[in-house]
């Protein structure tokens, strides 16, 4: 719903691409910077209490953007708030993601990360078609950022009821090695850092979300709750797909999946691209959402899998940074080669980008295109990283 609100009222207030744009890029900024702080954190404090402390400060800025939404007060606030979710954000994601693993047995992580994802994309399902729903009853966005502050206040209460902290870690002094050691984890893992690296560039060029508003409202013709569906759409196919995750035996050839399934994505964002037609949009939108589900839980249990308890903060900051730079720094690509050049050759062109990435990560790192399950153990572990 927050993603609806944001994207609708700027370019309402705009009619610019290059304002979509600056969403994704004054939140990637804070996130690049302060990853691998953020990760050494999640490493040495209560991972719980960082992702409840870390949501406070995001309840705070959804009713600061609601007070600008009814107040209308002038855009530039609008991305000063953006840039202090972006800092929360930081903080909150290495956090979460390495809790998860705290929770759950090693050996069902893979279908906990299904269902977790799951769970995601039915609320993004839901929440782009309420929030498209509500900005058209409203007639402005201030009322959906009053809900999304309600309903994360509501899972703040359930993460204090989580039993338990984590196992205090092993004293370590503070050190530059200690704070790069997931910058090295990953780069030694080839496996993970080709995973990690092909989503990265996939969803930089690939990604059409940010241009969603403009292609509802100039090119499909379908207004605000039209809109709430087509940016709904990936979370469909997204759960579609997560369902029959669960349902089949687990994958065992993961690496070639992966490929496979992105280069999919993409060719599905060129059709989107050149689509004049509200249900063509609208299924490719599903097909792109249920392939890059096969994406996050293949990377993401790889990423969590792979990496032991003590590191897994670290790690998961890089991750973060490289999810964050493709979703966020991807959304101002996409702004400013629309702004530039049109909004289709932004899309279709980039979608075809994505093919080229594909080719070129499983030619520079074969060991990906080889994996075979998501289980399947690093062959080596450097005990230098591992520290």
């Amino acid at each position: 719903m927050f993603e609806v609100a944001v994207g609708w009222e700027l370019y309402e207030r705009t009619h610019l691409a290059i304002a979509l744009g600056l969403v994704g890029l004054v939140q990637v900024i804070p996130i690049a910077l302060l990853a691998l702080p953020a990760g050494e954190l999640a490493d040495r404090r209560d991972r719980r209490s960082i992702s409840v402390a870390t949501l406070g400060v995001l309840v705070a800025c959804s009713l600061a953007l609601a007070a600008i939404s009814f107040t209308q007060a002038p855009v530039p606030l609008i991305y000063t708030v953006l840039f202090v979710i972006g800092v929360a954000l930081a903080f909150y994601r290495p956090a979460t993601a390495a809790l998860l693993p705290q929770l759950v047995p090693i050996e069902q992580f893979a279908t906990a990360v299904t269902w977790s994802s799951t769970a995601w994309q039915l609320s993004s399902v839901v929440g782009p078609a309420l929030g498209g729903a509500l900005i058209a009853y409203a007639h402005r966005a201030g009322p959906v950022y009053v809900v999304d502050a309600v309903l994360m206040s509501v899972f703040i209460g359930m993460l204090l009821r989580i039993e338990g902290r984590q196992a205090p870690p092993a004293p370590r002094e503070r050190s530059a090695r200690n704070l790069l050691a997931g910058l090295g984890f990953v780069w030694r893992d080839k496996v993970m850092l080709g995973a990690i690296t092909l989503d990265l560039f996939a969803v930089l060029f690939g990604g059409a979300t940010a241009l969603l508003p403009l292609y509802a409202k100039d090119i499909l013709h379908v207004g605000p709750a039209g809109f709430g569906w087509l940016r709904g759409a990936p979370a469909i196919g997204a759960v579609a797909m997560a369902f029959t995750l669960t349902h089949r035996r687990p994958l065992q050839n993961a690496g070639r999946t992966l490929l496979w399934a992105v280069a999919g994505f993409g060719i599905a964002t060129i059709v989107f691209g050149f689509s004049r037609s509200y249900p063509l949009s609208l299924s490719m939108m599903i097909v792109a959402g249920g392939l890059d589900m096969i994406s996050v839980v293949i990377r993401h249990s790889l990423v969590q899998v792979r990496t032991p308890d003590h590191m897994r903060g670290r790690v998961s900051a890089i991750n973060g940074v490289f999810i964050d730079t493709s979703n966020e720094l991807g959304a101002f690509e996409s702004g400013a080669t629309a702004q530039l050049f049109g909004p289709v050759a932004s899309v279709a062109g980039g979608g075809a980008a994505t093919l080229l990435v594909v080719a070129v990560i499983a030619r520079i790192w074969p060991a990906l295109s080889r994996l075979g399950t998501l289980t399947e153990p690093p062959l080596q572990l450097s005990e230098e990283i591992s520290t």
